[in-house]
């Protein structure tokens, strides 16, 4: 499948300077910066009361660990998507294409057709409830902000690269645990707050037994058979693990002390 440059990107070969490239020139990226600027300013030009679009941003960002969570762990990782002919494509496409190849970047990014239309339905009700037009301008502007920490949080958590910053490598260990080791819990990508609330906060992978579907995410041979419109889609039977190539590459972090 061909990037955004003509080319496949694999993080699991790409350095920093390689990852920052592509990640400034995705489009998705560029958007979402572009909507964040237009929103401060729109917010600033709008606010009556600066305290209250303040607060309107504020809590976007205490909502969003959880929104995070919560479409990760329910909506992603639910098996509902790939049993209905109309919803295949899309789950494909959102989540079992990544776990199938964790380190292809092309389908790491979220597509604008999908997320944008989420990020709209929440900030802008949220950040409205709280100070109208003021209050969305500047929900919107902090959740398309937070769409590129995420993004770029996702990326260094799959690239072969160690995160100087503590924070980025401990949350990079328990996204690749995830990954490689067991799906049904670090659901978090930018903190582990919400995994920590809701008892799946998984600190040592080694403490559970590798999950059989942590490639598959359940959609397996037999499955396919009765829901084939995601292995058709694909072109082949789904993957017990992800392409090799013998090289060490991000997936030992994620069982390392």
């Amino acid at each position: 499948m061909a990037g955004w440059h003509g080319r496949t990107y694999d993080l699991g070969r790409m350095g920093l300077r390689d990852l920052l490239a592509a990640y400034a020139t995705y489009p998705a990226i560029q958007v979402y910066a572009a909507m964040a600027v237009l929103g401060t300013v729109l917010a600033v030009v709008w606010t009556e009361d600066g305290v209250r679009t303040a607060l309107a941003a504020l809590l976007m960002v205490a909502l969003y660990p959880f929104v995070e969570y919560g479409l990760h762990r329910f909506i992603l990782h639910g098996r509902f998507l790939y049993k209905s002919r109309l919803t295949a494509a899309l789950w494909k496409r959102i989540h079992f294409d990544h776990h199938q190849d964790p380190h292809k970047l092309e389908v790491l990014f979220g597509s604008l057709a999908n997320t944008l239309p989420l990020i709209l339905a929440i900030a802008l009700p949220v950040g409205w409830a709280v100070d109208g037009r003021a209050g969305a301008g500047a929900a919107l502007a902090c959740a398309t902000a937070l769409m590129c920490v995420y993004e770029f949080c996702h990326c260094v958590q799959h690239l072969n690269v160690k995160p100087r910053n503590r924070l980025l490598l401990r949350i990079k260990k328990l996204h690749l645990a995830h990954h490689f080791h067991d799906e049904t819990g670090n659901f978090g990508i930018t903190t582990p707050l919400v995994d920590h609330l809701a008892g799946t906060h998984r600190a040592d992978p080694r403490d559970r037994p590798r999950s059989p579907t942590v490639f598959n995410l359940g959609y397996d041979v037999e499955e396919a058979k009765r829901y084939p419109w995601v292995a058709e889609l694909t072109g082949a039977p789904p993957r017990d693990r992800p392409p090799n190539d013998g090289k060490p590459g991000p997936r030992e972090e994620a069982v390392s002390p």
